[in-house]
Parts: structure tokens; sequence; C-alpha cells
């Protein structure tokens, strides 16, 4: 598969063809659009608004609030203090991590309607997997997600605005706005460009997905550039759905053809691990 899909997810709990189209997504690229999702535009938008006025603000009144450690993981993150790649210059954007201690009214309610629809998400990977449908479900209940406000000021330069890395987690949830950049690595070493597609929302399965599925279902590299003759600022906002911490990442039965690829591993330890070489 070189296209990212795009699948209607309004019936995903009755209609076999979505569990199948979901499945062939997650084991050929990784990646895939949703439409008629359950979040509202105008929640969207909302979100999007508050991220603008937040980033908007001089640097002083930023960094007020920044990020400090990877066990908090929240915070302000400022230009090129996060390198995605490792051998590469830092990143040139900013971003603000959020987590379940919010106190923002507008930005609960986003959070929530995110963690429902991830669990929705990860009750279809159970389904195309054949698995009890609550199996990845009963691993996230504890809500150790990131919500993640991200803005890629303009550039005069031909850097790349993230570096090429694979998500973490589970699932991520990745909504664009306007502006464009996103790339993923294909099976074959290309890059292809993931638009920002309207009424849809980018959907791609981390690290500790792959580990569980034992490779079957891929953790995609991806990086975001800054896109021909456009230098904007682009802005998106991530949601990292994360296991509970004690969770051990351990080959599901029904993964392995020969041997396991991968040890056991706690959710936590995967987390931290990844985290303390991003910073």
């Amino acid at each position: 598969m070189s296209e990212i899909p795009i699948i209607d997810f309004s019936n995903f709990a009755s209609d076999n063809e979505i569990t199948k189209q979901i499945y062939q997504a997650c084991t050929e690229v990784g990646f895939m659009y949703l439409k008629n999702y359950d979040i509202s535009q105008d929640l969207i938008e909302q979100t999007f608004n508050t991220s603008k006025e937040f980033f908007n603000q001089p640097l002083e009144i930023k960094q007020k609030s920044a990020w400090s450690n990877e066990f908090t993981n929240q915070g302000y993150v400022g230009i090129q203090r996060e390198r995605l790649n490792p051998n590469k210059p830092g990143d040139l954007k900013e971003a603000f991590n959020i987590t379940t201690q919010t106190q923002q009214p507008d930005i609960i309610e986003f959070f929530q309607a995110c963690t429902n629809l991830s669990i929705q998400i990860l009750e279809a990977f159970a389904r195309a997997l054949e698995l009890p449908i609550d199996f990845f479900a009963n691993n996230h209940n504890q809500n150790h997600h990131t919500l993640r406000l991200l803005h890629y000021p303009p550039q005069q330069t031909q850097q790349l605005r993230a570096g090429e890395h694979s998500d973490y987690g589970s699932i991520t949830l990745l909504f664009q706005h306007e502006i464009s950049g996103l790339e993923i690595q294909t099976n074959t070493g290309d890059w292809i460009k993931a638009p920002a597609i309207p009424g849809t929302i980018v959907v791609n399965t981390g690290d500790l997905m792959q580990r569980w599925t034992n490779n079957k279902f891929c953790s995609t590299k991806h990086r975001v550039v800054i896109p021909d003759n456009i230098n904007q600022s682009r802005y998106s906002i991530a949601f990292f759905c994360h296991p509970n911490d004690d969770t051990q990442i351990t080959c599901l039965p029904s993964c392995i053809n020969e041997l396991p690829m991968y040890p056991p591993i706690s959710a936590k330890e995967y987390l931290l691990t990844r985290l303390k070489s991003t910073y």
C-alpha cells in the first residue's frame, strides 16, 4: 500500500469491512485517515483557538509552565528543545504537553473526547486481531495519555520542522489544521505526503502496538517538512494514547510466528526510555 487509506468510522462496531480496512492499514502502512468519527468540528476548532492563544503569548510567559522532566511529561517545550531524531538538530517547533492534571474546561472536554475515540479504535484493533473486544481497552483505562498542542513557526531554512521518528505508545490521533507538512515513510523507504484533509483525522500505530503484535502492526516513521512555497505557521494537535504504566507489553500469542521479536517490557519503562533520548 503506497497511499494512506481513508476509512469511514461511522459503523465501526458492526461493519466487518471497516475491521478489514483497519487491519490492512495497520499491517501495510501504519497510518490511516478516519472520517465520521465522534468528535465535533466545533470542539476541534475551539481547541485549535486555545492552542493559538497560548503560543501567541510572549516566550517568558510560556516558559513559566516549562516542561521539566520525563516523569510528569507536561508543560511547554520550546523551539529546538526536543530532538525527535537524535542525529539531527533540534526540531523547529514548540509544544505544550497536557495530561489529565489540566484544569481548563475546554481542554478537559477535548481530552475526554480523544480518550473515548481512542478506546473505540482500540476495540476495532482487538476485532481485527481476533482478541476479546475489551483486551486493549482494559489496558488503557488509567488515562496515562498525553495531549500535545504543536506550533511550527515560519522558518527560512530547509531543516525539518520535526525529524523522522516513530511514536512511542499504542496509537496517535493527529488533528491537522490547514497547513500540511506531514510525511510518512513507506516500507520501500520512500516518503509520501499526508496532507490535511477536511473532515478527517490521521491515526497511526505506535511502537508499543508494534511490539504487542510482533511487528504485525507497524509503527511507521514520519516527519514534518516545510511545504513548497508555503512558509507559514503550522498548527496541529496530537493525542498520544498510552497503556497503563504497569501493563506488560508481551507478544500476543496470536501474533507469534516462530519467536517473539521483542522481550517483555512495561509500558512505563519503554516510555521513559524514549523520552530520555528525546530531550
